[in-house]
């Protein structure tokens, strides 16, 4: 029963960090099914995102700090949809008025929610990264697997040298975490594993609803081809890194090059963030 109550009460704290991705989820799933008068699809779901946005940060589920890290993916994502799909990696074939170069302005809110995701975990449960590396190979590491996803179509793909690369840089980090009180431990690599599967599930959840379109689903719905999962790896990299460094700055005053030798706990500095 003991056991029973930690996984419910980590499985509810997990659901509450995610509540942004489920309402794009419940948004995606009621138009797919029900059109909504006056309103092309993708532009209700924009609205939904914009109106789900605002009440986040009003009922202060999130800060406006935090708001402002979720823009930034916002527009990190809305940049590589506009990339990729100029590619044909992906498509929306739908028609909407807010629509920037065939790609819905409301993608980029699907990387915002993994932001949004991160924030609130961050802030749930006490995450702590131990023996993280400097920011003079994480920035430039970031760098590197995003600008990979624009270059992969004129170079050969690095992305599994650098995720060999990974286990190097990563080999003694780890995080640490709170749920009812006992605290955890993970491997740092574990981690970005496991959260990168869920987002790859949530692909496939999200194109069987319609949210975007790959070449071969243009007929009928496939699975989301299972090497997709390594690009959300690194994407959770990515977002891992900005999270924490932007983190860091904010309530440490000082890059983490400078920080403490091994742990990285911005959100201890202050008391005043929720």
């Amino acid at each position: 029963m003991h056991f029973l109550l930690k996984l419910f009460s980590f499985g509810y704290q997990q659901a509450l960090c995610c509540i942004f991705p489920v309402a794009i989820f419940a948004t995606l799933a009621f138009t797919k099914y029900v059109d909504v008068p006056f309103f092309y699809r993708y532009d209700f779901i924009l609205l939904v995102c914009i109106c789900m946005q605002f009440l986040m940060v009003y009922l202060k589920l999130e800060t406006v700090d935090e708001l402002k890290v979720i823009s930034l993916f916002h527009l990190i994502g809305l940049f590589l949809e506009l990339y990729k799909v100029s590619k044909g990696s992906w498509a929306y074939p739908q028609f909407a008025y807010t629509k920037i170069g065939n790609v819905p302005i409301y993608s980029g809110f699907m990387y915002a929610s993994v932001a949004s995701y991160i924030c609130q975990a961050w802030r749930r449960f006490d995450l702590r990264f131990h023996d993280w590396p400097s920011s003079w190979i994480t920035f430039p590491l970031a760098a590197a697997i995003y600008f990979n996803f624009f270059t992969l179509h004129y170079l050969p793909d690095m992305r599994w040298i650098i995720i060999l690369s990974l286990f190097f840089i990563f080999r003694r980090s780890y995080v640490t975490f709170v749920s009812r009180g006992v605290t955890y431990k993970m491997n740092i690599i574990l981690s970005f594993l496991l959260i990168g599967s869920f987002i790859w599930l949530a692909e496939n959840i999200s194109t069987f609803l319609g949210a975007w379109q790959y070449p071969n689903q243009k007929r009928q719905w496939n699975v989301v081809h299972i090497g997709k999962l390594s690009s959300w790896f690194l994407l959770v990299i990515i977002s891992i890194i900005i999270v924490a460094n932007l983190k860091h700055i904010k309530y440490n005053k000082k890059p983490l090059a400078t920080a403490g030798p091994d742990t990285l706990e911005p959100e201890t500095v202050t008391a005043s963030v929720p």
